[in-house]
């Protein structure tokens, strides 16, 4: 066998086809850098709406079903969730909004009265996500972007809990 295409093909075509797969970008170049990828290799889902909330304190809404319906999804759910947004510095896009179950248990018609059953659980409902993480070329100076899977809870649902 000729193993001089191979070594050819090795020395020279891999090292360029790897080279611009994590091109080193400056601190300006970066962000038109990240934003072009994503656009033109990875599909970016519909964003969750902008009312969301920072901080971490919560409860399970129990008084939403006591008004008439809404049109949210999650606020008609028998495990309800909230969106809250996250912050990664290191990430392109470096802020993306995720849901948060407001219930452990979920919400039951019991003797005709809304309460947490603690017999289910809400659970989040995750998606895999792409996201450029931005990690320091051998320079010091300049950036490579590698892209990484993020877990993204996208809603809640109601589940039996797991038996041991």
């Amino acid at each position: 066998m000729d193993y001089k295409p191979v070594l050819i093909f090795v020395l020279f075509i891999v090292p360029m086809w790897s080279s611009k797969m994590f091109r080193c970008y400056n601190d300006q170049e970066l962000q038109a850098a990240a934003d072009r990828k994503l656009r033109t290799h990875y599909l970016r889902p519909t964003e969750a709406p902008r009312s969301t909330a920072r901080s971490s304190s919560y409860s399970c809404p129990l008084e939403l079903y006591k008004t008439p319906l809404s049109d949210e999804q999650r606020d008609r759910s028998l495990s309800p969730w909230r969106f809250v947004t996250h912050i990664k510095e290191d990430h392109f896009p470096s802020t993306y909004v995720g849901a948060q179950c407001l219930c452990s248990g979920c919400i039951q018609l019991k003797d005709n009265k809304m309460i947490e059953d603690y017999d289910y659980n809400s659970v989040p409902i995750v998606q895999n996500r792409v996201f450029l993480k931005k990690e320091l070329c051998d320079d010091k100076k300049t950036y490579r972007l590698r892209p990484v899977n993020v877990e993204v809870a996208v809603g809640c649902t109601c589940v039996r809990p797991q038996s041991s």
